[in-house]
């Protein structure tokens, strides 16, 4: 069995952000905020493998929730090195999009999780 799609789609997009990392400190020589967003960026996907390996249904949301506010950040930097010139447009349109793709799959699982977390812990109902 593979991995999960959020697996797949937020180790892609560490990939991704990598590489955007070694553009953005290579050629246009920016540091400060092409680090920010290399953390917030890969962060995801790492999140996202600790949620896989948690111990609990409430430990497995509270690391998604992770991954989705690091997704969130991610957004914030790639917009704001897209309005101070460090991204052409179609370079951020691209990995934005992929980012708030990322963020939507998350909430989904998140709500997902939540909604049989709270149908597995009402009174008289038993797990098999």
């Amino acid at each position: 069995m593979g991995k999960s799609i959020i697996a797949e789609k937020s180790y892609a997009f560490a990939v991704r952000i990598v590489r955007m990392y070694q553009h953005l400190s290579a050629d246009k020589k920016e540091f400060i905020l092409s680090k920010q967003v290399l953390r917030s960026g890969t962060s995801i996907g790492a999140n996202v493998q600790e949620a896989t390996g948690g111990q609990s249904t409430s430990d497995f949301i509270h690391k998604l929730s992770i991954a989705r506010k690091e997704a969130r950040e991610t957004a914030y930097w790639l917009q704001l090195l897209h309005d101070t010139g460090y991204l052409e447009a179609k370079q951020f349109e691209s990995t934005h999009a992929d980012c708030q793709g990322l963020i939507k799959i998350l909430n989904s699982i998140i709500l997902t999780s939540q909604g049989k977390s709270k149908t597995n812990s009402e009174p008289g109902i038993r797990n098999s």
